[in-house]
């Protein structure tokens, strides 16, 4: 079981940046798979990017170059750093883990936090 809480959304201005993070407890946080997504209004939820247990990472080609996602395993933290923002950026960025084991995935959520990119 993990609880994922997110903090850091609000308003910015193109070309300005924030910084997402994500709390998590519950459970052995260093072996899990934390992800962020985001779901825009009228759109399909869009893996951002991925940290494995290993520190290795992925990035939607949308973010590439703009944004990065990092972790600390002894603060049950994972952080989404956005910069160069764009207005398409706008949308609720959610927090996810996952992990497998014995063949059982364990998938969790946050409950979202809105990120506006607005002049």
């Amino acid at each position: 079981q993990v609880q994922l809480v997110e903090s850091g959304g609000g308003l910015v201005q193109p070309g300005g940046s924030l910084r997402l993070s994500c709390a998590a407890s519950g459970s052995i946080f260093s072996m899990y798979t934390m992800a962020w997504y985001r779901q825009a209004p009228g759109k399909q939820r869009e893996l951002v990017g991925v940290i494995r247990s290993d520190g290795s990472r992925n990035y939607a080609d949308s973010v590439m170059g703009r944004f990065t996602i990092s972790r600390d395993n002894a603060k049950r933290t994972v952080w989404l750093q956005m910069n160069s923002l764009k207005p398409e950026d706008t949308a609720v960025y959610i927090c996810n883990a996952h992990n497998l084991i014995g063949g059982v995935h364990s998938i969790y959520w946050g409950q979202g936090t809105q990120v506006t990119v607005s002049s």
